[in-house]
Parts: structure tokens; C-alpha cells; sequence
């Protein structure tokens, strides 16, 4: 296996390793001379690096979806990890193994596979039971199962994610059915086994992960009635309320028309795969969050749009090493942060301008000494009146 991988990185340290190129921009710093803005990753995480020097030299001779070795520098900039590199060539597929550069799920993809095929075997209901085996008994079915990610990016992003999320459902389903009288069980581990199925064709995952022409003209959804269709005619006397029950069970599980589902929830076994298809996605968009940057000293994570917020690291909050920040309250009349104001930005890691970066810091200081200063100084701090 490859070492290190970017999770083995330490801030400060050069390190020579290779990595999967998941994204190449050429930018220009100030001078007009090219830098490398890319992001590397292999099955432990992704991370942002930058070449500054020597660029002309080797810009051209990979792209994304190669393999590179590099020798460089990893920092923390911005509380973020970031990789300077100073020297990087192009290696070919044959000198890599792949499985030490895509994403994974922790578990054996064998023995989650055993344990859905014990799930699908302990299904009461005849029809439902004949109708799943029909489904992971399919050859092609079966090998796109064990691999296929449950999303792109979004939430189970990984090989055999998608397996990983099934499972947790199913396990969410047993429990959770049999806490409501009038859910039936069989039926709810169908909506689990099935309702993603069609990203086994929606989605493209033989290097990296992205979309079929298939998933972009049709959706998983739509793939997933077809497929129901398909192994529905080889069942002789397969009930048609049952199989109606089934398509809305994939047709409304995103919940909300807003989200991509042509109808919403109508019956509980349908409602209840919603909720915890909704709840399970969003806590491994949680553990993903917290857990991408290792290297981070904040108490907070970046913002994730998925989540539409910011996440606490719970342990290092909870930390007595941690040092917590103290708050300084600044008297009425105070420096003003605002218009006027100087800013310091911080040093760029490289010689050159700030401009040569993706963001940079500001920090206010002492605002200017004009009239301008003390009008906005008292616009702000207004003088109570009794």
C-alpha cells in the first residue's frame, strides 16, 4: 500500500508520495508568470496544493485523472492543509494500484454483500423476497452493487458507499418498524434496497466519480422504475398493488418535490424511508465534514452547502489542551471596523504577491483620522438618549 497517504501528512514536513489529480487550474500570479492550483487525493481524503516555481516545465504533461508524484511541503494556511509542491512528474496507471486512490468504505465490500443477502433472506413476504433475489442475484446488478458510491460528492461518496448507506438503512428500518405498529417491515427493507439502485447505472465510478450520459438524461430515479419494471416480468403473478406500492416508494423517497421526487410520501412505510434515507445521508455529511481535515486546530469546520452550516469538533472543544479564544469587548467609542479602515493581509507562503492566492485574511485596524472617521464612528455609536 502507499505511504504516506494525505491523512499521514504533518504540517511542516516534506513528504515525497503520489497522488490521483482531482483538479488542475493554470493561473497567473502578478508577474504573468503560471502557477498550479490543484486538488490531489487518494483513499484517505483530498488536499489543496500549489507549485509555484518551475511551472512552465511541467503544466502540460498531466491532467486530471493522472497520477503524479510530487515532492513537497504540506502547511497550514488559512487553518487549512495546503501542499506546496516543488517538484512533480507524471506516473503512468501500471506503476499504481488503485485501490490506494479512491475513496472507500472501511468495511469489506464481501461481507456487507453477505449481510444484505441475510437481510433479503430473512423477508417474510413471498413476493418481496423473490422479488430483491431477483434483483442481487443479477450478475451485473450484483458487481455494480458492491462498488457503486451512494452520491458523487454529497453524502457516502466513496466506493461501495452506496452498499454502506443500504445497510445502514436496512438496520435503521428494523428498528424503527418495529417501534411503529403500523409499519409494515418487508415492505420498508424493500424501499431500502431499492430506492437507490438506479445509481448503480446513474453514476460513473471506474476512476473517478462522476455521471453516466444515462444518469444525466434520466436520473436514478427514473433508472431505478425501469429496472423494477424489468425484473417485475419475470415473476409470474407479481401482485400489481405491491409493485405500485414499490414504484412509489422509489418515486417519492427524496421527500419533497423540490428535491427531485415526482411525488411526495403518501403512505408510512414510504414517509419513514424518506426520513431515515434523509437522516442517514446528512450524518455521514457530518462525520465526512469533521473528519476532512485532520490536520485543523479550529473548534469549527469550513461551511458545507450540503449541510448549509458549520460543524463543531466536538473533542477538540471538549479538549482541556485546547485553548480557548478570549473575548475582548471594545468600549462605545472604540476602533471602528469599516470603511476607512487599513487592512494587513497575511504572508503568502511563497515570495510574491498575496494576489497569488485563492483568498487572503483582512484585518482591520485603527480607522483613518478624518472627519469621514469620526462621522462613521458616530453613526455607529450612537449617544443614548434618556
Amino acid at each position: 500500500m502507499k505511504s504516506p497517504l494525505i491523512r499521514e501528512l504533518k504540517p511542516n514536513e516534506t513528504a515525497t508520495a503520489v497522488f490521483l489529480v482531482h483538479s488542475k487550474e493554470i493561473r497567473q500570479k502578478r508577474t504573468g508568470e503560471p502557477y498550479l492550483s490543484l486538488l490531489l487525493g487518494d483513499r484517505s481524503g483530498e488536499i489543496d496544493a500549489k507549485m509555484w516555481d518551475n511551472v512552465a516545465e511541467v503544466m502540460d504533461t498531466f491532467d486530471r485523472d493522472n497520477f503524479i508524484k510530487i515532492k513537497g511541503l504540506m502547511q497550514l494556511y488559512n487553518n487549512r492543509s495546503q501542499l506546496t509542491i516543488h517538484k512533480l512528474r507524471r506516473v503512468e496507471d501500471s506503476e499504481v494500484d488503485f485501490r490506494d486512490f479512491f475513496p472507500a468504505s472501511q468495511r469489506d465490500p464481501d461481507a456487507m454483500w453477505g449481510e444484505l443477502r441475510a437481510i433479503v433472506a430473512g423477508i417474510g413476504n413471498d413476493h418481496i423476497r423473490v422479488l430483491l433475489n431477483a434483483f442481487l442475484d443479477d450478475p451485473d446488478i450484483a458487481a455494480r452493487y458492491r462498488i457503486a458510491p451512494a452520491a458523487k460528492t454529497i453524502h457516502h461518496a466513496f466506493r461501495s458507499g452506496l452498499l454502506e448507506h443500504v445497510l445502514s438503512l436496512c438496520n435503521l428500518a428494523k428498528f424503527t418498524a418495529a417501534h411503529y405498529a403500523n409499519v409494515d417491515p418487508d415492505l420498508l427493507l424493500a424501499g431500502c434496497v431499492l430506492h437507490d439502485v438506479g445509481k448503480i447505472h446513474e453514476l460513473t465510478y471506474e476512476r473517478g466519480f462522476g455521471y453516466s450520459a444515462e444518469g444525466q438524461l434520466l436520473g436514478h430515479i427514473t433508472i431505478a422504475i425501469r429496472m423494477l419494471a424489468e425484473k417485475v416480468r419475470t415473476i409470474p403473478q407479481f401482485p400489481a398493488e405491491l409493485r405500485t406500492l414499490l414504484e412509489h416508494l422509489i418515486l417519492s423517497h427524496h421527500g419533497q418535490l423540490d428535491f427531485g421526487s415526482p411525488k411526495v410520501p403518501a403512505f408510512p412505510e414510504a414517509l419513514l424511508l424518506h426520513y431515515l434515507d434523509d437522516m442517514d445521508s446528512k450524518m455521514e455529511c457530518m462525520r465526512a465534514l469533521i473528519e476532512k481535515d485532520p490536520h485543523a486546530d479550529a473548534e469549527f469546520t469550513g461551511y458545507s452547502s450540503a449541510l448549509a452550516r458549520v460543524a463543531l469538533r466536538k473533542e477538540r472543544y471538549l479538549s482541556p489542551q485546547t485553548a480557548k479564544p478570549e473575548h475582548h469587548h471594545e468600549p462605545a467609542g472604540g476602533h471602528v471596523e469599516a470603511a476607512g479602515a487599513l487592512a494587513t493581509v497575511s504572508p503568502p507562503l511563497k515570495n510574491g504577491s498575496a494576489d497569488d492566492f485563492d483568498a487572503v485574511t483582512k484585518t482591520a485596524g485603527p480607522a483613518a483620522s478624518s472627519v469621514f472617521g469620526a462621522k462613521l464612528q458616530q453613526a455607529l455609536h450612537p449617544v443614548e438618549r434618556t
